[in-house]
């Protein structure tokens, strides 16, 4: 039985070797992605984002034992921030949402971001796609929360969950980055604290003043109350996922339509970029050249890096 075989059915222990694979940019991994894609498309895409310390990984973790009470699977992509001595991620899988670890309805995965913007990793969409072949009914993703860039998410959930916390002024910071813009469901967590209702309706105010994504004017973003620790609000919380889903489902195919569009684009495009650059310094090396010597002319301002780029692709491409 081949890898792909093995994957789609569910071997956790083939999953978890091609994701290594994937992650270590692997060349090996593309043949076998492409065997997998074909069988994908079925599971469902959470994405959460958010500042540090919202409590987005206890949400995921609430959400994931309230989903396996409804029989469904589970695969869960937690990014973390590099650890500068590994490279790996420096809040692994084994520390977050331990309950899970022996349910065979879950498979976790936590990734380093590697020096990659936006919130994800280089290879979250890979990835999404080796769980959704296994068969996962749901997969949620977190962003690592670096901040209020991080808008990668909308281009690979089909519901994006915006977690903020009373008192961190995220409402305020949200707009200047425009992540607002990408929320479908906004969270309140740690809503026990004080502040929590000015916060709410602050949220709001912002929602009807239309700063949602401009290409869905007919989806009202809810604000949901959690206690993530306690488990208080998960169920309105799923509730409002449900809604959603059913809206993007039944009143608005052309919006789902719109983020399978999305995912298919971004991964195109990674890829695209990931092959053409590997293929350029292959023949650059194959001419005598390498990186390191244009990199050292760059450096000495025998030339710039614009004339570089122009020449190599004037010269690759003519």
């Amino acid at each position: 039985m081949s890898i792909a075989e093995q994957i789609l059915a569910g071997d956790v222990r083939a999953v978890a070797r091609l994701l290594r694979d994937i992650d270590d940019q692997m060349p090996s991994a593309r043949d076998i992605l492409k065997e997998l894609y074909p069988h994908t498309g079925r599971a469902y895409i959470l994405g959460f984002t958010g500042s540090p310390g919202v409590g987005k990984s206890t949400l995921v973790d609430q959400m994931a034992m309230e989903y396996r009470k409804e029989g469904l699977t589970v695969g869960i992509l937690a990014i973390d921030p590099t650890s500068p001595f590994t490279g790996g991620a420096i809040l692994g899988d084994r520390i977050r949402m331990q309950r899970h670890f022996l349910d065979g309805g879950v498979f976790i995965r936590s990734l380093a971001t590697r020096g990659h913007f936006g919130g994800l990793t280089k290879s979250t969409n890979d990835m999404i796609t080796v769980l959704d072949a296994m068969g996962k009914d749901i997969i949620m993703v977190e962003t690592v929360g670096v901040g209020q860039d991080e808008v990668d998410i909308a281009n690979c959930a089909h519901t994006t969950v915006l977690v903020t916390i009373p008192g961190m002024g995220d409402e305020v910071q949200a707009i200047k980055a425009g992540i607002m813009e990408i929320g479908n469901i906004f969270v309140v967590n740690k809503a026990d604290r004080e502040g929590s209702r000015k916060t709410v309706r602050e949220l709001r105010n912002l929602i009807e003043l239309g700063l949602r994504r401009l290409e869905d004017q007919h989806w009202e973003p809810p604000i949901i109350e959690t206690e993530a620790l306690k488990g208080r609000g998960i169920a309105e919380l799923m509730d409002a996922v449900e809604r959603h889903r059913q809206y993007l489902l039944e009143n608005n195919r052309s919006q789902w339509e719109a983020v399978s569009q999305k995912r298919a684009r971004t991964q195109l495009l990674e890829t695209l970029r990931e092959e053409a650059l590997a293929e350029l310094l292959r023949r650059l090396e194959k001419r005598g050249q390498n990186l390191d010597d244009l990199v050292r002319k760059v450096t000495e301002r025998q030339t710039d890096p614009y004339t570089v780029v122009q020449d190599l692709l004037q010269c690759e491409l003519r």
